[in-house]
């Protein structure tokens, strides 16, 4: 299991770690919520490209510089933007991103409901259609009704 973990070291390089174990450990936490701009998906601290390299490195050097962790993120932001944060925060600015996929599940909720209700009457209408006669039918049936001898009852 140790293999394992140690295996999943991430990108980071030896040359690239702190001396300090609680400065980074600071580092690593900050790298696995900050965006690989070239893989996209990935954090810097998985990530094995040049660009998340250097923002490694840049955090690194916030950090030893003393910045606190909000520092470095505010630092990276204003820098890169929001899309650097893998989870971005929760601003008016960002208010869409976040409010847009509960909307658009909530949307999509609606319109199933709106669709079976609107099926359901159609079914129950076409149903009842079924059964009804045109007056030319009724007027049809009273005359085929009308000229048929009326059974005689079994004796």
């Amino acid at each position: 299991m140790a293999a394992f973990y140690t295996a999943a070291a991430y990108a980071v390089q030896p040359d690239e770690i702190l001396s300090d174990p609680a400065k980074e450990s600071r580092a690593r936490d900050l790298s696995q919520g900050l965006r690989c701009m070239v893989c996209q998906n990935q954090s810097i601290d998985d990530s094995e490209a040049p660009l998340a390299r250097d923002l490694r490195l840049l955090v690194r050097e916030r950090i030893a510089a003393g910045d606190s962790d909000a520092q470095v993120i505010d630092f990276l932001v204003a820098r890169y933007g929001e899309f650097v944060l893998l989870k971005p925060r929760l601003e008016p600015h960002t208010l869409l991103l976040w409010l847009l996929p509960p909307l658009v599940l909530a949307g999509g909720g609606l319109a199933l409901w709106i669709h079976s209700r609107r099926r359901s009457r159609f079914a129950a209408a076409k149903d009842q259609s079924l059964y009804k006669l045109t007056a030319e039918e009724e007027a049809r049936l009273e005359r085929l009704i009308a000229a048929e001898p009326s059974p005689e009852k079994p004796a």
